[in-house]
């Protein structure tokens, strides 16, 4: 990658100092966007947002964030532009990054944004990748310390598969220090073993119950990720032990949150009654969205300038 530019691809691509510093950022920039007072700290700066997968929530949340910040954004669907047509993605890079001040890519294959950080002349940012998403799993951390306080110590259930979601958490506890519990079904545990993360935070269980036991959060996502509709139906059976219910509620602690990362599908990785019930956060997680990637929108702009 370009090492003249501080680009944000996966967690471990800031430090725990910047990350709090970002968190403190955040919680000003929530307080201005309820008091409808923002700053205009980009003004006159573009963001170009690109897209390979389907977005709702990376889309409106820089979108918006970008408004808010005073700056201006500009929305390219990949199947719209000359990467559809045989373009490579560095010489796509090469141009896009002359004709802004930073970029987010939406993309399959972490392969991609690394290829495109290598040739940006911009900061750029991972809106997801198959192997990661760090703006989710960094707005999920920055809920539960405004929920719960400091994750340092706590122990976080992952129930369901070992997808990016699942990584970017790996990444996470090794730099804030909690326990990690990731349970999936045993045939997927080698999803786990594969990954080029250290674990020394994370245990393995392979029956999600206990997975929850003394957890102060309980995480999921779907269990079909997208470019792996074809495995749908295979996955409903294999994972029909994994949807986060009341049973697993009720082993983890009192105080427990849950959290997803949206679209959820009810009956399948998580019950009604438990994404609509009182440990429920996840429109606030949602939301939060907005307000992380706004201090982050800042601090790569301001620190690929100094």
């Amino acid at each position: 990658m370009n090492k003249n530019i501080r680009h944000f691809l996966r967690v471990s691509d800031l430090s725990y100092n910047e990350i709090q510093k970002l968190f403190a950022r955040s919680t000003v920039l929530k307080k201005q966007v309820e008091k409808q007072v923002f700053e205009q700290v980009l003004q006159n700066r573009t963001l170009i947002l690109l897209f390979e997968k389907h977005s709702t929530r990376t889309r409106l949340s820089f979108e918006v964030g970008m408004q808010q910040l005073g700056g201006n954004s500009i929305v390219l669907q990949m199947r719209d532009t000359q990467i559809d047509r045989g373009e490579t993605i560095e010489d796509a890079a090469r141009v896009i990054s002359r004709m802004c001040d930073i970029v987010m890519l939406r993309t399959f294959e972490h392969s991609k944004i690394e290829a495109f950080a290598k040739n940006s002349t911009v900061p750029l940012i991972n809106g997801l990748t198959n192997e990661h998403h760090p703006c989710q799993v960094l707005s999920d951390i920055f809920t539960f310390q405004e929920q719960r306080g400091d994750i340092l110590g706590k122990t976080i259930s992952w129930i369901g598969d070992i997808n990016n979601m699942c990584a970017s958490w790996i990444e996470a506890s090794n730099i804030f220090g909690f326990k990690l519990h990731v349970s999936s079904p045993p045939q997927y545990k080698h999803l786990l073993e594969e990954l080029n993360i250290s674990q020394s935070n994370v245990e393995y269980f392979a029956d999600p119950i206990e997975a929850c036991v003394q957890s102060s959060l309980i995480t999921t996502d779907v269990w079909t990720s997208m470019g792996f509709e074809q495995e749908k139906q295979e996955r409903l059976k294999t994972f029909e032990r994994w949807t986060v219910d009341r049973r697993k509620i009720d082993a983890a602690n009192k105080d427990v949150v849950f959290m997803h990362c949206l679209p959820a599908h009810r009956g399948e990785e998580v019950s009604a009654d438990v994404i609509d019930g009182p440990q429920s956060v996840v429109w606030q997680e949602a939301e939060n969205r907005l307000h992380f990637q706004k201090a982050l929108l800042e601090h790569l702009i301001k620190i690929n300038e100094a």
